[in-house]
């Protein structure tokens, strides 16, 4: 496969791990994973382990996870981002002082009135530094606009967080007042 056939895969699992697994005729595990073997026949001939190990082993974001399953049979899922019931089984770890969320400048005036919301995912996605997040920002379509969260306040306060396999920090909601523009 071609590096942007990739890239419509990567798309397309996310897609399927994250949103609708139904859509393929999958059904998650409790915690999100499903066997390679049968994503692979639910995604056809045109997609080969090879393919799929190469989406896992070169997303810059470590995206999906691969372990091996019960029976000898791999297992793979979304590793954060669900819109679908999952159970990540994630431990509340304490926060760095400061992490950032990148977004859309035209969503500002909404985050400045309710804060950060998790709307139809698990968590709020948070990360460890600016450019991280404004590269998630760039996702959206205009100008970027990187927000610091006051983490550590949030944390005295009450606030779970929680860090997954890829690093990336998530929490429920991130109030407006723990929030300020990034420099």
């Amino acid at each position: 496969m071609d590096s942007a056939a990739l890239v419509r895969l990567s798309r397309r699992l996310s897609y399927i791990l994250r949103h609708d697994p139904a859509s393929v005729g999958l059904t998650l595990d409790p915690q999100g994973w499903v066997a390679v073997d049968d994503l692979l026949a639910a995604l056809g001939t045109a997609v080969s382990r090879a393919d799929l190990d190469a989406v896992v082993a070169g997303n810059d974001k470590r995206r999906y996870a691969i372990r091996p399953g019960p029976r000898g049979r791999d297992e793979i899922r979304a590793s954060q981002g669900h819109s679908v019931p999952v159970e990540l089984d994630l431990e509340r770890v304490p926060p760095p002082p400061v992490l950032y969320h990148g977004t859309s400048a035209a969503a500002l005036p909404s985050i400045r009135a309710r804060g950060l919301e998790r709307g139809g995912r698990h968590h709020v996605h948070l990360s460890p530094d600016t450019s991280t997040a404004q590269a998630v920002g760039r996702r959206r379509r205009g100008p970027v606009a990187v927000l610091a969260v006051d983490a550590a306040a949030m944390a005295a306060a009450g606030h779970a967080f929680y860090r997954s396999a890829n690093g990336v920090w998530l929490t429920d909601h991130v109030p407006p007042e723990y929030l300020r523009a990034s420099p």
